[in-house]
Order: C-alpha cells, then sequence, then structure tokens
C-alpha cells in the first residue's frame, strides 16, 4: 500500500464521502487518505441514487487525491482510473470484470461495484477529488428492489478479508494514478476501453433514451466522458452524457 496513505477506520457513518468532506472543512489532510466503514446510514451513489450494503460485510470507503493538473474539462479521467484500477483488482479473482459506462463495475451483467467522484474546482482546474467507492465483497443477498446486484462471495463462493482488498486496492490505484500523473493518458484510456462493457464485439445492443428504445453500438467514450452510440440504420452517430440514455438488458 501507498506509504502515505492514511487509514480512517470507522464503524457506521453517515456516508464517507461526507466524513471526508466534513473533515476537509477544519483542517487539510494528505492525498491518499482514506475513510472506511463497516456501515453507512446514509451511502450514496450516482446522480442521487443510494447505496445498499449489509453491516461489515462489504468494502465501504472514500479516498482524497489532489490532481491539480487536471483541468475541469479533463475530469473523466479520473473516472477512468479508478474503475480500471477497480477492475484489475477484481480480475485477479474472477474472469468477466467489465466496467460499464462511465464507471459502475460489472461482471458480466451483474454490478458489484459503484463509483462516486465528488471534485472541487479551483479556477478551471481540480483542486481536489473525493473517490468514494462501494464494493460488494462477502453480502450473499440483497432487496429485491436492486435490479441486478452481485458480490464476489456469490461468484466465487468464498469469503474474503475487507482490508486485504482494500491494500490491494489502494496499491493498484497508486500505480495507475501515477501513469496519469507522468502525463500518459494514453494507456488510461486504452485500459479503460479494452474493460468497457458491450465493446469492441461489434454486436448491436438495446438502449433507451428520452425517445424510446434502438439497437447500437458502442463507438467510443470521448475524452470528456460522452457515450458514442451508433445505432442501426443511422448515419449519424448519438452523443449522450451520463444519465441521458439506458442500458437494457
Amino acid at each position: 500500500m501507498n506509504q502515505s496513505c492514511q487509514i480512517i477506520k470507522l464503524e457506521e457513518t453517515e456516508s464517507t464521502n461526507t466524513y471526508l468532506k466534513n473533515i476537509l472543512a477544519e483542517s487539510s489532510i494528505g492525498e491518499f487518505t482514506v475513510v472506511s466503514t463497516n456501515f453507512q446510514t446514509k451511502g450514496r451513489g450516482q446522480m442521487g441514487n443510494s447505496w445498499i450494503s449489509n453491516r461489515g460485510e462489504n468494502l465501504l470507503f472514500s479516498m482524497l487525491i489532489y490532481p491539480h493538473t487536471i483541468k475541469a474539462n479533463e475530469q473523466f479521467v479520473i473516472s477512468q482510473v479508478v474503475s480500471v484500477a477497480l477492475a484489475n483488482v477484481l480480475s485477479k479473482y474472477v474472469c468477466d470484470i467489465k466496467i460499464k459506462w462511465p464507471n459502475d463495475i460489472y461482471w458480466k451483467d451483474n454490478k458489484i461495484a459503484g463509483i462516486l467522484i465528488e471534485n472541487s474546482l479551483l479556477g478551471h482546474h481540480i483542486e481536489r477529488s473525493i473517490i468514494g467507492i462501494g464494493l460488494n465483497i462477502n453480502q450473499n443477498t440483497f432487496p429485491n428492489f436492486l435490479v441486478n446486484p452481485i458480490s464476489l462471495q456469490m461468484i466465487t463462493g468464498h469469503k474474503y478479508d475487507l482490508d486485504d482488498i482494500l491494500s490491494q486496492f489502494m496499491d493498484e490505484f497508486s500505480k495507475q494514478y501515477e501513469v496519469l500523473c507522468t502525463g500518459n493518458w494514453e494507456v488510461i484510456e486504452n485500459a479503460y476501453m479494452k474493460l468497457l462493457y458491450r465493446y469492441g464485439d461489434g454486436i448491436c445492443y438495446t438502449y433507451e433514451d428520452e425517445y424510446g428504445q434502438f439497437e447500437a453500438k458502442i463507438i467510443e467514450v470521448k475524452k470528456s466522458g460522452h457515450l458514442v452510440l451508433r445505432a442501426q440504420g443511422e448515419g449519424e452517430d448519438r452523443i449522450y452524457a451520463f444519465k441521458e440514455v439506458r442500458f437494457i438488458n
């Protein structure tokens, strides 16, 4: 694990992202500071969604970084670094790990992890990023209203040490983040596209936007994070921001 990493362990908190923000409101703390908890009373996902997790069974943590050289309009690369690092760690245990645009982690057609990144800007650059991760490790049952959750234990039948997997993630993230900081973004972007769910097989899948369902294939993900789809029978590509299009299984 990165030697400068400080881990704050909590039994319970509202949200690890919120906890980190509250610390930062009162004092300055170092890069790679991690807040980990056994239970969140108000766990959050992307776009105001909730993150549901049983007490002590999964990894729930947030990490602080200071990516000062990254411009505000380039912030999607942080999402790419985090999701690639997380996918690489999980790929040590199971095959078929993919990144579902923009940054959910999937095993086959099931969601095993979610990422919530909150960036604070200073001028045209990012002052800091708080990266929240919920990773399903040892939970065997989930509420019925969750569409497609899965955990590492459900896939393999084995229980795992949460601290060990957190340590592995921090090591892997440190490697990927170092690549980012050296300016070699193409390596990160290529790794992301290689892991992208539904990309590269030439197959058209079903999607839905505000106008209805359609068949399309992924063409690219722009540096801005926009998804580019090519619908069957159309001459022009469709470009979507997050939540403007939905994947249909």
